[in-house]
């Protein structure tokens, strides 16, 4: 009568152990990737149309999620809700990496308007 007890314990201690999230495989990194659907040139002619004002939905509307996001605050953002930054980044020419930056503000938390943006290569 012991044995099968044994063996269930076994059992639940091994199904308890893959389930730890401490123990699982680790995840891989997800690869840079670039706007679906543009390449250096269109976002560069998309980015054409971007007017200070627009909503972020209008920017994503433009030219897709972005690759990369920050929230900056401090205590000359606090009055307007901090600065919300998103980067769009292509494979450029010549072996260089072009990216854009859009610099929102916003007076209300979920009100972000564009203030500035502007084009880099690295």
């Amino acid at each position: 009568m012991a044995m099968p007890t044994r063996r269930l314990f076994v059992l639940v201690f091994l199904v308890s152990l893959s389930l730890s999230p401490g123990l699982s495989p680790p995840v891989a990194a997800q690869t840079p990737r670039s706007v679906p659907g543009l390449n250096a040139a269109q976002a560069e002619r998309k980015s054409v149309e971007l007017r200070q004002g627009m909503s972020s939905e209008e920017v994503e509307k433009l030219l897709g999620k972005p690759r990369r996001t920050a929230l900056k605050t401090g205590a000359s953002t606090s009055t307007t809700g901090g600065t919300l930054q998103w980067t769009y980044s292509w494979p450029g020419t010549y072996s260089a990496q072009g990216s854009l930056n859009v610099s929102f503000g916003a007076t209300t938390p979920e009100q972000w308007r564009v203030n500035s943006w502007e084009w880099s290569t690295y």
